[in-house]
């Protein structure tokens, strides 16, 4: 099969396009004709080697994926071969950047049918990540006031989308570029935050500030000053602190996105309901994902990249 690897960590360039063995499932897992792998900024640290997330070279990155089902492996029960499906799968073992990819069954779910099936690999990871972050760790509640610092991203989008779906009042900052796609997400304020200070902006306590954008130390203890006692700061860059004040009992929550298939399952159930919008930026051949990854290091990735292996 062709598949994007790297046989050592570093830049870009270390990844290679290139031929590889097909994996072969074992006990619990099955084998995916991959139809889509999605681009992640952490699969950039992976490679390079900054994050902590043990790989065994070559590795093949990519841990968000949608496909078709080629072969179960021993013991799999409630999937089928031709059955397409998506999942967010291990970050340690090979990923999905390639033309096939071996998958524990526990990660996949059926794929959505409303959109592209490709498409669907731009779901997994990030949304769990905002789903996880509201829910979980912000404890988001309908008639609340949310603050989504950062929500122009890929996380952003369907924090917005979930956080306005379960009732709450989102407020939400973004560039321009992204202004409006995240009020067709359905953000009820718009904070251009490269015009206007955040904090002269937002006037009234916030329930749940959830944090998705790169920020000093210091913004985001006064970002952190916009949240009511007993609120919640929750943050997915764990690079920075997650600011708390036990005075005024505001709890922060630092959020490491998880595998939760029933979550999964049931945003797949939002997307075909037509409660759920994914947004892909680029769709690219498998093969310009090196490129990709060249692009992410120099800032001009914005949105969801999926790349589109061949087939056979």
């Amino acid at each position: 099969m062709k598949a994007v690897r790297f046989h050592e960590t570093g830049g870009p360039e270390v990844l290679r396009y290139e031929d590889a063995d097909r994996p072969v499932p074992g006990a619990g897992e099955v084998l995916v004709q991959v139809a889509g792998s999605a681009f992640n900024p952490a699969d950039g640290g992976i490679r390079a080697g900054f994050l902590p997330i043990p790989v065994t070279l070559p590795h093949v990155p990519g841990y968000d994926v949608s496909g078709t089902i080629d072969t179960l492996g021993d013991g799999v029960d409630g999937l089928t071969v031709g059955e397409n499906v998506v999942g967010f799968i291990p970050m340690t073992a090979d990923g999905s950047a390639a033309q096939y990819v071996v998958a524990p069954a526990s990660a996949l779910v059926k794929a959505p049918v409303r959109i592209p099936l490709a498409d669907a690999a731009g779901l997994p990871s990030v949304g769990l990540t905002a789903s996880q972050a509201l829910f979980e760790a912000g404890e988001l509640k309908a008639g609340q006031r949310v603050l989504i610092n950062g929500a122009g991203g890929p996380v952003g989008g369907y924090a917005v989308q979930l956080a306005k779906r379960a009732g709450a009042y989102v407020i939400a900052t973004a560039s321009p570029r992204s202004s409006e796609t995240v009020k067709a997400a359905g953000a009820d304020e718009i904070i251009d935050h490269t015009a206007t200070s955040v904090l002269d902006a937002v006037t009234e306590p916030v329930d749940v500030l959830l944090n998705l954008a790169p920020v000093s130390p210091d913004g985001f203890a006064a970002l952190a000053t916009r949240v009511r006692d007993g609120g919640v700061v929750v943050s997915t860059t764990p690079t920075v602190t997650t600011p708390e004040d036990k005075e005024r009992n505001v709890r922060a929550a630092t959020v490491f996105v998880h595998p939760d298939a029933d979550a999964l399952s049931h945003l797949v159930a939002l997307i075909d309901s037509g409660d759920l919008h994914v947004e892909i930026a680029r769709r690219v051949p498998l093969s310009e994902l090196p490129a990709i990854h060249q692009q992410a290091a120099a800032g001009e990735i914005h949105g969801k990249v999926v790349a589109v292996p061949p087939a056979g």
